[in-house]
């Protein structure tokens, strides 16, 4: 039995759990997703016998706080992430794909992969104290932490925490619920294109907020990238949400016509077309404290809902929410 559950192996939940296993705490986290990522996903695809890569969630990221800056100059060192001028003086990439920190701080801790969590529940108790339950995958089987922690998008953890609610609604921790409803998260359809030639568009980045396709970018030209020409589009989230919920084999051609019409291009067949769509791309921050943790009930919350929308505001809650664990 770990003594720390922490569900999400984000860049908020495994920030959370590298700082508490240094700590000495014993740690746990379990993810839905097959593997490391979040929303810093990086997918793979053969094409024709060679690995294509695209990061079809987060696209870059700033680093602007001490302590993530110290993060970042840290897996610099390591190798697992670069500068990208393209998308910016201060823009940093994963590398080889997005999701490589993730997967250098997921090696740091015990994690355990393609469990889905159900809402926790403080029923048992055993000869010490009061510990969780916490099933998973449908009641497969139970985890019983002292301690859980979710670091999950908001409308996740507002699920997990709503199931309190209904079980013990005199509880003080059901007000932990009250933070994440306050969340609205916008869509966002990414389109993954490969083609067998080089597209005719000198930038590697395009921006264009007010267009259904806002960003766009030559994946393949990131650093230690290699193979052939790569895009990731982005859809708005005006856009995402006309289409929300469209087939994603007819949103990736919808949107793919959609760039080449935005690009003046004249519309080339890709040798390699699918769609991702993220239901909670960008959440709005709530305002208040960057983590949320009840000393009494041992449960917290962290995401960058919390302190801001970024990659970076996801370590900092996450950071956050382990030093009030350790208080």
């Amino acid at each position: 039995m770990s003594e720390i559950l922490i569900i999400g192996a984000g860049m908020a939940g495994l920030t959370c759990a590298t700082r508490l296993a240094a700590a000495g705490r014993d740690v746990l986290v379990i993810d839905k997703g097959r593997g490391p990522g979040g929303r810093m996903a990086a997918r793979r695809a053969e094409v024709a016998g060679e690995t294509l890569g695209f990061d079809h969630g987060a696209q870059y990221f700033t680093a602007r706080h001490p302590d993530f800056l110290a993060q970042v100059r840290e897996w610099e060192a390591q190798g697992v992430v670069a500068k990208w001028p393209a998308a910016g003086e201060d823009a940093w990439v994963g590398t080889p794909g997005m999701n490589a920190p993730i997967r250098a701080m997921a090696d740091k801790v015990a994690v355990n992969w393609s469990v889905r969590a159900e809402s926790p529940d403080q029923g048992a108790i055993n000869a010490v104290n009061r510990n969780w339950i916490v099933e998973v995958n449908g009641g497969e089987w139970k985890f019983h932490p002292h301690t859980v922690l979710l670091t999950v998008p908001a409308e996740q953890a507002l699920d997990l925490l709503s199931g309190l609610e209904r079980n013990m609604p005199d509880c003080p921790k059901r007000r932990l619920a009250e933070i994440p409803a306050k969340v609205r998260s916008e869509p966002c359809w990414a389109v993954m294109a490969a083609f067998a030639q080089p597209l005719n568009i000198e930038a590697d980045c395009l921006r264009d907020a007010e267009a259904p396709i806002s960003w766009a970018a030559r994946n393949s030209a990131k650093p230690q990238r290699n193979g052939a020409e790569t895009w990731v589009l982005h859809a708005s989230p005006a856009k995402s949400r006309e289409i929300i919920n469209m087939p994603k084999e007819e949103a990736a051609e919808h949107l793919l016509a959609e760039f080449f019409a935005q690009t003046g291009l004249a519309p080339v067949s890709p040798i390699h077309l699918t769609a991702h769509r993220w239901l909670y791309a960008m959440p709005e921050k709530v305002g208040g404290e960057p983590a949320y943790f009840d000393s009494a009930a041992r449960i917290g919350i962290a995401g960058d809902y919390l302190h801001s929308p970024r990659v970076e505001g996801a370590f900092l809650s996450g950071l956050a929410l382990a030093e009030r664990v350790l208080t």
